[in-house]
């Protein structure tokens, strides 16, 4: 048992469950109210900021990698936080990342539950707290698509965790930098193992999403 937790292979795979799982999760702290937000109220640029976060779905892992490299080098204008290179830089790039997904994605979802929902609540006697829980109730399946699309998101990705991570081994090597690395070494068996474990884990992850969501429904 213990040689088996001392493998590499396995101590890789937790590292990534970790670092996009917290990725994750620090990302819904601020993404999942601003998603909700923009899909229940009307205000003045909604379409900019709509507009705004759909774009950057689809910003390149490696533009934010450098970005961040530039901020968190030693040089860097938050090289005095000493977080390059380090598992909590990946963690903060990746939230980063997966932010917009969340926000377009609950934003989406909100949006297409039926206005009339909350009217009928508030003509119930509901707040308007009460009457906002009840439309993210109907959204739920929406919300929990989000997350975990951001979630593998996160851990497909490749660009941060190169470069605020360095690849260091023991430390900040995931799946994929840890893929990438000897596929230019030319070792592709090794590479292939992980890349299947990389697989099973997203595709894992997204069945037991959609059994979830029938369950809701």
């Amino acid at each position: 048992m213990w040689e088996f937790l001392q493998d590499p292979i396995f101590q890789i795979t937790i590292r990534s469950l970790h670092i996009s799982g917290t990725a994750t999760l620090l990302s819904v702290l601020w993404s999942l109210p601003l998603g909700i937000i923009v899909g229940m109220k009307t205000f003045p640029g909604k379409q900019l900021v709509k507009g705004t976060f759909n774009a950057l779905l689809g910003m390149p892992t490696v533009a934010l990698g450098l970005i961040l490299y530039l901020l968190f080098s030693r040089s860097g204008a938050l090289g005095f936080l000493h977080l390059f290179p380090s598992p909590q830089a990946i963690i903060i790039g990746q939230a980063i990342l997966v932010t917009p997904i969340i926000v377009s994605l609950t934003t989406s979802a909100v949006e297409s539950v039926d206005p009339e929902i909350k009217n009928l609540a508030k003509t119930l006697g509901a707040s308007e707290v009460e009457a906002s829980l009840t439309v993210l109730r109907e959204s739920i399946g929406g919300v929990v698509l989000a997350i975990i699309a951001s979630f593998n998101r996160a851990i497909a990705e490749l660009g941060v965790a190169l470069a605020v991570g360095a690849n260091l081994r023991g430390e900040t090597q995931v799946l994929t930098t840890v893929i990438a690395m000897e596929v230019n070494r030319g070792n592709i068996e090794y590479s292939i193992q992980l890349m299947i474990i990389l697989l099973a884990i997203v595709f894992t992850i997204t069945i037991l999403t959609n059994l979830l969501q029938r369950r809701i429904k």
